[in-house]
């Protein structure tokens, strides 16, 4: 699988099927992630991976919390920016709804929607799962650095034939993710991601997300 072919793939896999990952293919991803750009090699990004008895305990204490606090801890930074404008709104707007027809869940079915964000929280039964986490004094640049080396784990992912979905909704729950994964004080939580082999037969994973033509976003000039 080519670069090209890896992108066009790659999407938010929302049902996974319930098959382990080797060790030894989820050290193979993070080894080749590791060479993504970032300014002055500073490379801040960090990541922890749980499977098996130790994701399942992990869960089991989320599941737990989850039924007095369904919307988490807070988090420390703004996932969506305060008044977002448009397009970025409408285009938000539309992601979720596109993806909730998907499993013929309404506007109307709040407790449908709430179930559905509620799966967020399994990972949507990925058997790995990654949290990623930047130092404290870094700026947007090292934020930055961090995103690419998050597509560079996507991307390699999918040459290993699997799926990913990462999910900024974990930053809800960054107390509990940093006291279970023993994450340093100077450490922020970014995001999670489930990592596993696509369930080609859920109807939630047919969501193929628009992208705006190219005059869109982007000016050319001196051809």
């Amino acid at each position: 699988m080519n670069v090209s072919e890896a992108l066009k793939t790659r999407i938010t896999c929302r049902a996974f099927l319930d098959k382990p990952v080797p060790e030894k293919t989820v050290r193979e991803i993070l080894e080749v992630a590791k060479y993504a750009p970032s300014g002055g090699n500073l490379q801040p990004w960090h990541v922890y991976v749980l499977t098996g008895d130790k994701l399942k305990e992990f869960l089991s204490i989320i599941e737990t919390k989850q039924k007095d606090n369904p919307f988490g801890e807070g988090t420390e930074y703004d996932i969506y920016p305060k008044g977002l404008t448009e397009p970025y709104k409408g285009r938000r707007f539309k992601c979720g709804e596109d993806m909730y027809a998907t499993i013929g869940v309404s506007r109307e079915d709040k407790a449908g929607r709430l179930q559905q964000f509620a799966r967020n929280f399994r990972f949507f039964d990925a058997p790995v799962a990654m949290f990623f986490a930047i130092d404290r004094q870094m700026g947007l640049g090292q934020w930055s650095d961090l995103g690419m080396f998050i597509q560079s784990v996507m991307l390699v992912a999918r040459e290993h034939g699997l799926h990913t979905a990462p999910q900024e909704a974990w930053a809800i729950w960054y107390k509990t993710v940093s006291e279970f994964v023993q994450m340093p004080e100077e450490l922020m939580l970014f995001c999670g991601l489930g990592l596993g082999y696509m369930d080609e037969s859920a109807a939630i994973n047919r969501l193929r997300t628009d992208r705006a033509p190219l005059e869109e976003f982007a000016t050319l000039a001196g051809f």
